[in-house]
């Protein structure tokens, strides 16, 4: 089954680490994205551009309302994903937690719908 893994971190906290300091979360990123390469659970990943490169679109009487920047502003920010393909929740979790980002931010997992959607029978 397949699970994204988001990152949500504070996008400001890179340009406040040292040179070193960026340099191991390179290396980090680097030997986890190799760990899942050699599982061979790895289906994708990107890292994101900051939120003030985004831009939301939505739809306001029909017609689209655009928008620069994210949805809502909050502390953390979706900064990356991995897209992974592992047997269950708990093997999704456990990569989750091995991901550098969990260790200065917040790991969101949650499973990609496969089936075709069905909407709910009325009862």
């Amino acid at each position: 089954m397949q699970y994204l893994l988001m990152i949500y971190s504070e996008e400001g906290r890179w340009n406040q680490m040292t040179d070193s300091e960026r340099q191991q979360g390179v290396a980090a990123y680097q030997a986890y994205t190799e760990s899942l390469k050699k599982a061979e659970v790895l289906a994708g990943s990107n890292r994101l551009q900051h939120t003030n490169a985004a831009t939301t679109v939505r739809l306001v009487d029909g017609k689209p309302q655009v928008l620069d920047g994210p949805f809502s502003d909050s502390k953390e920010q979706l900064g990356g994903y991995y897209l992974i393909d592992v047997p269950n929740l708990d093997a999704a979790i456990a990569w989750a937690s091995r991901c550098p980002g969990a260790g200065y931010g917040t790991m969101e997992v949650r499973p990609i719908w496969t089936a075709p959607y069905d909407a709910p029978s009325a009862a």
